[in-house]
């Protein structure tokens, strides 16, 4: 069974209590939440603050996504607002271990994600520091990009590291995913889909997410 992650990039800020209790209601187990700094991304959208202010109104585990450089120094901030995962990118740590394990002594889940073109490789080393892997399948940094399919040798490899290990990680999967292609990334190995506007902008939250549902190949 999968589980749906809505980015709430796409949802309308003006009302961001309404638009989180919106998507959980339709039956969205998680909420993505990307924090992006402006530096390692370009482009910058929000911090703590609004993570706290949505928290308020949502029981979803609370799935960060720190776009930022060097997110060891945030890590007790995050976790305050109400994060339940913090994932931190391979290529924005000097220590990438350390950060994780610093994830994890602050009493949340820790996940690792890589960029499109970064060596899926690098993730075998960490696994045993990770309980989620989120592969990007647009480049960070914008919503709204086209889905780009070569990543699925990514999300596969990714598979296979942690069916070795014998550990229960999640593979995550985000940007440009829509009911049209998610057969796609669960077949490869995923089981956490992030969706912004396909879900947010739907005219019907719940049957968007029933889509995702119904074309998943797990």
């Amino acid at each position: 069974m999968i589980k749906i992650s809505p980015s709430i990039l796409a949802c309308d800020f003006a009302d961001i209590g309404g638009e989180v209790s919106r998507v959980y209601d339709a039956g969205a187990q998680y909420l993505h939440l990307d924090v992006m700094d402006g530096a390692f991304v370009p482009n910058i959208s929000f911090g703590p603050a609004v993570i706290a202010a949505a928290r308020r109104h949502s029981k979803a585990v609370f799935d960060v996504h720190l776009m930022i450089n060097e997110p060891i120094r945030y890590i007790s901030e995050f976790v305050r607002a109400g994060a339940d995962i913090i994932t931190v990118h391979y290529e924005s740590c000097a220590d990438i271990v350390g950060t994780l394990k610093a994830v994890r002594a602050a009493g949340v889940k820790a996940g690792v994600t890589i960029k499109p073109k970064t060596d899926p490789a690098v993730l075998e080393p960490l696994i045993p520091y990770v309980d989620m892997i989120l592969i990007m399948t647009v480049e960070p940094g914008f919503g709204g990009q086209s889905f780009m399919p070569e990543t699925m040798a990514s999300v596969r490899a990714a598979r296979g590291y942690v069916t070795a290990s014998g550990r229960d990680i999640d593979i995550e999967v985000d940007g440009g995913i829509t009911p049209e292609n998610v057969g796609i990334v669960t077949q490869a190995g995923a089981n956490v889909i992030v969706a912004g506007s396909a879900i947010f902008k739907a005219a019907d939250a719940a049957q968007a997410i029933k889509a995702f549902f119904s074309n998943s190949a797990i």
